[in-house]
């Protein structure tokens, strides 16, 4: 298995989250614009869907190539960005692109429960090199991170359903990042309980 390299903090960050910070800046500038292309008309929030896509590609594209290793979250993320948004450039329809982080967490959580019915920790497959864990500890999480991807799946349904596009907007960019935070934050007690010192002898 190919070693990942390591590249400047900033760097890695940048090419993470530029992507979603320069959708949320250019919809906050075009959103009331209607583009007009190839005869047909196109509000300002496809438009932008339409920009990201391959934004989000090339960066992701950048991280392997600087690192050596993309994991497959990512991988996930990429695909159903590809394909939901498309399908909203596609069809003019922006409900598509809405629907992707539903999907994403759907997909996510409906992966940790599978795991867990097998009685494994898929989670532990992905991050055990970043926060090494006992087995039980693994477990635990994996259940509290399921059930939080399935609560975020609803909370993307209820946001873009009910509300305007503008607020969905906020929502994808600082609302699902600021849960995804607050989340790991408090498991704090489960990470001292269940935490693995790491051997940094080598052997």
């Amino acid at each position: 298995m190919a070693q990942e390299r390591q590249i400047n903090p900033m760097v890695k960050m940048a090419l993470e989250y530029g992507p979603i910070i320069l959708f949320f800046v250019a919809y906050l500038r075009l959103k009331d614009r209607v583009f007009t292309i190839g005869g047909t008309e196109y509000d300002g929030f496809i438009v932008v869907t339409a920009a990201f896509i391959p934004i989000l590609v090339a960066a992701t594209g950048a991280i392997w190539a600087l690192t050596g290793k993309i994991n497959r979250m990512q991988i996930a993320t990429v695909v159903l960005v590809v394909v939901f948004g498309g399908l909203s450039v596609w069809l003019n329809d922006d409900r598509f692109f809405k629907m992707k982080p539903t999907m994403i967490y759907a997909l996510f959580g409906g992966l940790l429960a599978f795991g867990l019915l097998r009685g494994r920790s898929y989670l532990k497959y992905v991050m055990e090199e970043m926060m090494p864990l006992e087995d039980a500890g693994w477990m635990l999480l994996t259940k509290r991170l399921m059930l939080f991807f399935f609560g975020m799946a609803i909370a993307n349904e209820l946001i873009w359903r009910m509300f305007s596009t503008e607020i969905w907007v906020y929502f994808k960019t600082f609302g699902l990042t600021a849960a995804i935070f607050a989340f790991f934050m408090t498991q704090g007690p489960l990470f001292q309980t269940y935490g693995i010192e790491k051997d940094d002898s080598g052997a």
